[in-house]
């Protein structure tokens, strides 16, 4: 499985890349909007993007609304996660197209549960055969 995790963050965007890649995922960190956006872009994509809605080089909102746009990474779930203390800012990324939105600080359990959660896949790394 392969996640990008789109966030300047060095010290959050290690922690989580360290979680997945106990459970053998296979990480690609991006540290501003533009390489977020060009690294889904590539073959093959990422399985699921955990987005940073501030960032340099754009607002996560902007990324995740060109990753909506193009046909080549619109189906892949994103996972906002953002300090951002607007009253509604979860309920605008999930209208925008974002499968989950994560408040600052992360617990990277969790967040790799949610993960696993959100593509059915099984504690072992291995998709859950169940078609959960």
């Amino acid at each position: 499985m392969k996640i990008l995790i789109a966030d300047d963050d060095k010290v959050l965007s290690q922690m989580l890349t360290s979680a997945f890649h106990k459970r053998g995922w296979n990480v690609v960190p991006a540290y501003d909007t533009m390489q977020a956006v060009m690294f889904a872009g590539r073959e093959p994509h990422p399985d699921v993007i955990l987005l940073d809605l501030s960032m340099p080089g754009g607002t996560g909102v902007s990324a995740l609304e060109r990753l909506k746009a193009s046909s080549k990474t619109v189906t892949i779930p994103v996972i906002v996660i953002s300090g951002a203390e607007e009253d509604d800012i979860a309920e605008r990324v999930e209208m925008l197209g974002a499968a989950a939105f994560v408040k600052k600080p992360v617990d990277a359990g969790r967040v790799v549960a949610m993960v696993e959660e959100l593509l059915g896949v099984s504690e072992d790394g291995e998709k859950d055969s169940t078609g959960s």
